[in-house]
């Protein structure tokens, strides 16, 4: 049975499939895919006009209009004023290097922060801007790049109406947006955690090999994770601070829990960073103690042949009168002295336990 879906009006249409419009890979242009919906059903579209963006706002549901890439940002720009938006917040959405904040600007709620996530080709971490825009009966998110993004569980839950979303506003939507980046946290945060355990392993195999350069490669890499994280801990403070009609106290707890998480991302990100000074320090001590097992060996054998060199110089001395030098015997009993002397030196080195 096709699952009903809504209108621009608000009327009840039947779906086509249950697929949901995408951008195109790596398409150079800004795409607006707009998700309307309620309890009674769903519809979701690529816009073709800023204009069909407005027009499809209504009291009787909910709109997420999903923004990707800034390649093209006049129709941003144009998107932003046909809802009003401040020409401040423009200018932040376009400026990729924004630290995390929220602003009320009464009618709406401007909320900018980074959106992590693991890339499988590079096998890095891709660090992008996400700016979302919180209106009555609307929510406008913008994402910096077209490779993809964390909220296909939140499109999923839209689509087919799982959990409580379709029965709730704008403003849990743009909840359950915030959570999904704040919870792909964790999942980058534990491949930093497994890379550590990796190197650790390595270090104590082979304990030769310096392992300075992934060392301060991941320590960065943590860092700049750190720093795009922190800033979220005033940041969700202010917007739960901050009483607006825009957010209920319905969904107020949720928000509180999203605080949580950031308050536990961060415990984590200085997890790792002490792990990899700990690392750092661990790698040291071995490097100290493989140094010093070096010099006790080159000590000890510097040792043994201390009496060998005397030994060998006196009877090396060209003088005529030397009464071991005339002796049968005497070139074997002066190794067998030699080879008694190193052999007892080792026992006694064996019993003082340094070797």
């Amino acid at each position: 049975m096709d699952e009903p879906t809504l209108t621009p009006d608000g009327a009840m249409a039947p779906t086509h499939g249950g697929l949901m419009p995408t951008a195109l890979a790596g398409q150079p242009t800004t795409t607006i895919i707009l998700h309307n919906y309620n309890a009674a059903g769903y519809d979701a579209r690529v816009a073709t006009s800023v204009d069909e963006c407005y027009a499809i706002l209504n009291n009787s549901s909910v709109t997420w209009i999903d923004v990707t890439s800034m390649a093209q940002p006049e129709r941003v720009a144009e998107l932003c004023d046909r809802f009003g938006i401040d020409p401040l917040v423009q200018e932040d959405i376009l400026d990729i290097e924004q630290r995390p904040k929220v602003e009320n600007y009464g009618e709406y709620i401007y909320i900018v922060l980074k959106m992590l996530r693991y890339d499988s080709i590079s096998g890095g971490v891709i660090i992008e801007q996400f700016s979302l825009i919180l209106g009555s009966t609307y929510v406008m998110s913008f994402q910096e790049g077209i490779e993809g993004d964390v909220f296909e569980g939140v499109r999923r839950r839209v689509r087919v109406g799982t959990g409580r979303i379709r029965s709730q506003g704008a403003d849990y939507l743009a909840y359950a947006l915030l959570d999904a980046i704040v919870d792909n946290y964790f999942l980058v945060l534990d491949r930093y955690l497994d890379a550590v355990t990796k190197l650790r392993v390595e270090i104590v195999e082979d304990p030769a090999r310096n392992p300075a350069p992934k060392l301060f490669a991941l320590e960065s890499e943590v860092m700049a994770v750190r720093r795009a994280v922190w800033p979220l801990i005033e940041a969700m403070g202010g917007l739960r601070k901050d009483k607006t009609h825009l957010v209920r106290r319905t969904t107020d707890k949720y928000l509180r829990d999203v605080n949580d998480h950031v308050l536990r991302v961060i415990d984590e990100t200085q997890t790792a960073i002490d792990m990899l000074d700990r690392l750092q320090d661990y790698y040291l001590s071995v490097v100290s103690n493989r140094q010093n097992e070096i010099l006790k060996v080159l000590t000890i054998v510097s040792t043994i042949f201390i009496p060998l060199t005397f030994i060998a110089g006196v009877y090396g001395m060209n003088f005529e009168y030397m009464p071991e030098l005339g002796h049968r015997y005497g070139y074997p009993v002066a190794l067998l002295m030699m080879a008694v002397i190193a052999i007892g030196m080792l026992i006694y080195f064996k019993r003082k336990r340094w070797l």
